[in-house]
């Protein structure tokens, strides 16, 4: 009798780039959606900072598993499980070397938001006396420190946190230009603080933060850090170990991977010191009616049924990106960064937020006087123009720049300079449109 998982699988590789070369028209070729026109007009994508479109080897890979490897992972003797196992245990592997990583630091969760809710209510847990006696447990009076241009889902799981354990929230300042005040991050990590977390990337200002500097003021004192990389991992090649935080969050539907899906990792240390937070089947090694006794990290932290088939689409992806080669992507997207926001200082009555002269990733976020940020966001939908309105998840930010809503233009590895200057075109036009400015 053959062993369970021996069949014959269909492959799936295959990434239309030029070797040795970036070649745009040839990744765009990749991306169905692409092809696709809005109000008659083809479609420019500028809102992959909310989420990225998926290339064709992401879909086939999804459908190819559920039409023909579909089973429950962790259970079951048969072919099909087995199979199934395999792949969802492979696709952990690309992920975690994707971000220079070991498989078992890789937590699959539904999404970045539920990774860093993840730590925080894992740390309230152990500040109750759950988990290993290493576990960062929280007092009266300790102190957990965030920025000031945090995306809510790094901020509320914190005050949540503060609030069930009389922590202290305390908020690292940003300078006008929006870079991260140092000084003030280097008096404000003290003693007291337990905790130090910061997106590795700004949501809003496309700023890329001095990461080494923050672990080094965190480090100096015991704190744990807790990095935010939604907005770094598609863009920019990342070595979680090398940067030295001991948590990272991230998600799928941002790195041209499938929506439902995310990823915390950490440090083996870590995730072994800290007590699971969601129970259930599939974390556990032994069950009877008094107590449960869990499985090590990662799977104690993966109760119930896995997102199977996304966690392989996932795989595709960032096998997807590792093809195009993370430095080409990066390089390619400085281009369009350049010509972005050169393109929007030029525009009279248009105001960046946060327009210092920094390491940045293809996303920034504009107000234009005289007209509303929804405005904006209409107009160029008619011209077939896809971007962000809105606070982004940011409403701290904002007030801190004294608006409530802002446009956001991000691009990928898809997008053009030809698209750029159409969005510029557009957008310059847009204050004439209103009658503003005459």
């Amino acid at each position: 009798m053959p062993e369970p998982g021996h069949r014959t699988r269909r492959s799936l590789e295959g990434v239309t780039t030029a070797a040795g070369t970036f070649d745009v028209t040839a990744v765009r070729a990749d991306f169905p959606i692409l092809s696709e026109s809005v109000n008659g007009e083809p479609l420019v994508y500028l809102d992959s900072a909310a989420t990225s479109q998926k290339p064709r080897v992401v879909l086939d890979a999804e459908r190819s598993f559920l039409e023909h490897e579909n089973a429950a992972v962790h259970r079951g003797a048969h072919t099909l499980a087995a199979e199934a196992t395999e792949r969802f245990e492979d696709a952990r592997a690309a992920v975690a070397a994707f971000v220079g990583a070991d498989p078992d630091s890789i937590v699959w969760t539904s999404g970045a938001t539920c990774a860093l809710n993840l730590v925080a209510y894992a740390v309230g847990n152990a500040s109750l006396g759950r988990g290993a006696a290493s576990a960062v447990r929280l007092s009266l009076g300790d102190e957990i420190v965030v920025t000031e241009a945090e995306h809510h889902a790094n901020l509320i799981p914190w005050q949540e946190l503060a609030a069930r354990t009389g922590a202290v929230l305390r908020h690292i300042p940003v300078h006008d230009d929006g870079t991260l005040d140092l000084d003030a991050a280097a008096e404000i990590i003290g003693e007291r603080t337990k905790i130090v977390t910061f997106s590795h990337v700004s949501n809003v200002l496309g700023i890329i933060n001095p990461v080494a500097e923050l672990v080094a003021l965190a480090q100096r004192v015991g704190a744990l850090t807790v990095l935010d990389a939604c907005q770094s991992a598609p863009h920019l090649p990342l070595d979680l170990p090398a940067l030295g935080v001991d948590l990272a969050a991230f998600s799928a539907h941002k790195m041209l991977g499938p929506y439902g899906i995310g990823a915390l990792y950490g440090r083996r240390d870590v995730l072994e010191a800290l007590p699971p937070v969601a129970t259930g089947g599939s974390m556990v090694t032994t069950v009877t009616l008094e107590r449960a006794e869990f499985l090590p990290a990662p799977q104690k932290f993966e109760a119930g049924t896995q997102p199977v088939s996304q966690a392989i689409g996932w795989a595709a992806a960032v096998r997807y990106l590792d093809a195009l080669g993370m430095p080409a992507v990066h390089e390619h997207e400085r281009v369009l960064e350049r010509r972005l926001r050169e393109g929007i200082r030029g525009i009279a009555g248009v105001r960046l937020l946060g327009d210092a002269d920094a390491d940045r990733v293809a996303l920034c976020a504009f107000d234009v006087d005289g007209v509303h940020a929804h405005d904006v966001g209409q107009v160029l939908d008619a011209r077939g123009i896809a971007v962000r309105v809105g606070h982004h998840c940011a409403q701290p930010l904002h007030r801190r720049f004294g608006v409530t809503a802002t446009v956001r233009a991000s691009a990928s590895v898809f997008t053009t300079e030809a698209e750029i200057d159409a969005f510029l075109d557009a957008l310059s036009g847009v204050r004439a449109f209103f009658g503003v400015g005459r």
